[in-house]
């Protein structure tokens, strides 16, 4: 007769998986950022935004806020590190960053106020969309969406500077400027058709 073995095999863990804590560097890196909005809109309206010295700081502070917003969501992904709150305060404080430099810099009279209406419109125009057709999927973020991003955090820093009066500075901002306006249009209309197009399907009878 074959006598049991001494060590059984542990049966698995049948409870279920403990969701990631709120508490974590990912969460902490997003209230870091949202916390440096007031801090940069502070420092660039100071004075008028006639300091080069509190532009320059200004400058600073976005740029660890944009340099936050590179590395949050990766170490939330790659940790396990996903939870509801930071997918609510993510897009919030990616918002409010480059909203308050879009309108800041408009109320210095450095960017032309049309141009922050359409970046603020597109904006929220595609946050109310997503919500718009959460029930029926979820639309992420396109190539196109990334390289708004991009060209819109660099116009902004160059834009952001105190060096104007530099010819080669002022027409790189505004050739970076021009190029984020035109791909954040594209790539509005762009989530306009990717949403009327997962509403169609949704509502398309199953065969």
């Amino acid at each position: 007769m074959t006598n049991p073995p001494t060590n059984p095999v542990p049966h698995a863990a049948t409870g279920p998986i403990s969701a990631p804590s709120a508490w974590n560097v990912a969460n902490a890196l997003t209230v870091l950022r949202l916390v440096l909005v007031p801090l940069f809109v502070w420092l660039l309206l100071r004075d008028g935004g006639a300091d080069d010295g509190n532009r320059l700081l200004a400058t600073a502070a976005f740029v660890v806020a944009i340099v936050t917003d590179r590395f949050d969501g990766d170490i939330a992904r790659r940790w396990n590190m996903v939870t509801n709150f930071g997918k609510i305060a993510d897009p919030i404080a990616d918002k409010a960053l480059t909203g308050a430099a879009f309108i800041g810099l408009s109320l210095l009279g450095d960017l032309p106020w049309w141009v922050t209406v359409v970046v603020m419109v597109r904006e929220w125009g595609v946050t109310a969309l997503r919500f718009w057709v959460i029930r029926h999927g979820v639309m992420p973020a396109s190539r196109g969406g990334k390289l708004k991003t991009v060209l819109q955090a660099i116009a902004l820093g160059l834009y952001l500077l105190p060096w104007h009066s530099v010819a080669v500075l002022h027409w790189t901002a505004v050739a970076f400027m021009a190029a984020a306006v035109i791909v954040t249009i594209v790539t509005g209309l762009d989530y306009v058709g990717r949403a009327l197009r997962l509403r169609a399907a949704a509502k398309r009878p199953l065969p």
